[in-house]
């Protein structure tokens, strides 16, 4: 990988124009190019944990990745989702091999949803300590939606014994907690099951990103914990949805603004014809292309992640809960098509070396691709946003 594609200093964090944030955004890109390097990804990529638990440890103590948003009663960092944004906007900079999505948004999101005081003090502390990682495990056939789940839950003796099958669940071989969405007797449910539970079979599935290693789970009367009310999980589902989409909508962003800056570095350097190949018009129109989907993009999340931490300040606020909906599948939207566009087109202004193993831009094309169909299709967010909107 070029030097410019991988360099800290490259400012490709703009999703906050608040200076702490932004300097909090500038260590850990800093970070992730000193740890989380090309080298380091490749070498992941073929690893089945998927990640440096020594790395995490260090990221969980030295920056706080993994306790950013659990209260700090917990032995977290009691952060917002700004400080989230700016973490995921550079780990898809980087494409950085760490636990940080499926454990610190969607693991502990479900758990501050939920209604469960009991749950957030037996699970928090670990996962703030960076001593336990987690994921939820939603979809069964490819989509997360709550009329697909058949995963049951059964009464046995004082607990409950789970039976069914997930798919796509991130980290879901390595995690040490998994929150398992089923259907119990009074309606849709949330349950914790260990990772090394008996009647639990975690397998390793072949995806088109393998920076980012997901599983299928296959459950056989495998003993989980009740989070929350029995049939308590559709709203802390709906809270967790926007919540992950956004979060990949920052990610998404990172991954576009990356490549964008990839090509053009590239097209300043390389030489055809005795001048650089983007002072052509056809290179210099793609690279404008890219820009201009980036900004628009940016608007929209930017929008989005100041509606959900504002939300988030005042839960009370309806009208502020409505535009979170609407800002969210908005964001999903504009964020994943620019990336899939952005590194699509960094691939071709690479010209034959974009189309190598060799050369990272593929592996950006990967994740923007995996990310866009990682919680349902693009006409699912498109549908879900005119829905929000009443059309």
């Amino acid at each position: 990988m070029t030097a410019e594609a991988w360099s800290a200093d490259d400012d490709v964090l703009r999703l906050t124009p608040d200076v702490e944030q932004l300097e909090f955004g500038g260590f850990v890109s800093k970070f992730l190019a000193e740890r989380c390097g090309e080298t380091e990804v490749r070498r992941l990529m073929e690893d089945d944990l998927g990640y440096d638990p020594g790395v995490w440890s260090q990221a969980s103590e030295q920056l706080g990745l993994a306790g950013l948003d659990v209260p700090e009663k917990y032995g977290g960092s009691g952060a917002g989702f700004r400080e989230m944004a700016v973490v995921m906007e550079a780990l898809g900079g980087s494409l950085g091999c760490l636990p940080f999505y499926a454990t610190s948004v969607l693991a502990v999101g479900a758990l501050l949803a939920a209604d469960d005081e009991q749950a957030r003090g037996e699970y928090l502390p670990g996962i703030a300590a960076g001593r336990t990682t987690a994921t939820v495990a939603a979809a069964e056939t490819g989509t997360s939606s709550a009329s697909e789940v058949r995963t049951s839950a059964e009464r046995d003796g004082g607990g409950f014994v789970l039976t069914g099958s997930k798919c796509f669940v991130v980290d879901g071989c390595t995690a040490d907690l998994l929150v398992v969405v089923a259907q119990s007797p009074a309606g849709l449910s949330l349950f914790a099951v260990p990772g090394d539970a008996p009647g639990l079979t975690r397998t390793a599935m072949q995806t088109l990103d393998p920076t980012r290693k997901v599983a299928r789970l296959t459950l056989d009367r495998a003993p989980g914990r009740l989070i929350g009310p029995e049939g308590s999980a559709p709203p802390v589902l709906d809270q967790l949805r926007d919540r992950a989409a956004l979060a990949l909508a920052c990610e998404q962003l990172g991954v576009a603004s990356r490549a964008l800056s990839m090509a053009v570095a590239y097209a300043k350097t390389r030489m055809q014809f005795g001048r650089p190949i983007g002072s052509f018009q056809a290179v210099k129109h793609r690279c404008v292309d890219m820009a201009q989907r980036i900004e628009a993009a940016l608007s929209a999340t930017q929008w989005a992640v100041a509606a959900l931490a504002e939300n988030a300040e005042n839960a009370e606020n309806a009208e502020n809960a409505e535009n979170v909906g609407i800002a969210t599948a908005l964001a999903s939207v504009c964020s994943t098509d620019a990336a899939v566009f952005a590194t699509a087109e960094n691939v071709q202004v690479h010209g034959g070396i974009g189309f190598t193993w060799e050369h990272p831009a593929h592996l950006y094309f990967r994740r923007a691709r995996s990310s866009a169909l990682l919680h349902g299709s693009a006409d699912d967010a498109r549908e879900l946003l005119l829905r929000r909107l009443g059309v």
